[in-house]
């Protein structure tokens, strides 16, 4: 029988915010007490208009005409699950110039804070944790794998549920996919009034998005494995 770890491998805070700078389609920039919505990242992501740099810790003064900004960004999944929020990333630092919405070029950014909040609290990330962070190779096409998932293969997700070792007394009423990445598959189980989300790690994490069926191949033939069925309450 195939059990599920304790502590199932998850990326980690820095790898989590790097994938929602750059796979967002949208952020709130906040500067000159004004709130600028950006919705065309065009696949870009936030680093695509914005280049962080290391607070100035140079001789002298700093360089004059910096502006104070802060960068908002959520992560919605993309499955119809219950609080569909999964994290925020906030940036906070100084503009090199007054920032333009309306421009095509990057802007320069210090980097005061970076802030990745979701619902187990809140992580601080270096500039430096976040540049060595891999990006996930799953984070571009996490939403199109998840909804084909639950849009064309809806009878394996009670399948991979049995991976949960969840039963119908365990009083779940619904269980989608909310997160896959490099390190597994995230099911996320609602109950009558909470929900509770349960880490299917791969049996290897995936280097190439190429090397991602196979291991949800692993998983469904685990699942299949187990002799006791999966049934949710309705």
């Amino acid at each position: 029988m195939r059990r599920i770890p304790l502590r199932a491998p998850a990326p980690t805070a820095a790898e989590r915010a790097r994938s929602i700078l750059a796979v967002a389609h949208s952020m709130t920039v906040v500067t000159d007490g004004r709130h600028s919505e950006i919705r065309r990242l065009d696949g870009a992501g936030a680093m695509g208009h914005v280049h962080l740099h290391a607070p100035f810790e140079g001789p002298g003064t700093p360089p004059g005409g910096r502006v104070p900004v802060r960068l908002e960004l959520t992560d919605v999944a993309p499955t119809p699950v219950r609080d569909r929020l999964r994290a925020r990333v906030t940036l906070t630092g100084l503009l090199a110039a007054p920032y333009d919405p309306d421009s095509t070029e990057s802007t320069c950014m210090e980097l005061g804070q970076c802030v990745l909040e979701d619902g187990d609290g809140r992580v601080y990330v270096t500039l430096q944790e976040l540049e060595a962070a891999e990006l996930d190779p799953l984070a571009t096409s996490e939403a199109g794998m998840l909804t084909h998932l639950v849009d064309d293969h809806p009878e394996l997700v009670p399948l991979l549920l049995r991976l949960a070792h969840a039963h119908p007394d365990d009083g779940v009423r619904r269980a989608l996919p909310v997160a896959i990445d490099r390190y597994g598959l995230t099911l996320r189980l609602e109950h009558a009034r909470s929900h509770q989300d349960i880490r299917l790690p791969f049996h290897k994490s995936v280097r190439d998005i190429d090397h991602v069926g196979p291991q949800i191949h692993a998983l469904l033939a685990a699942a299949r494995r187990l002799s006791h069925p999966s049934r949710l309450i309705t």
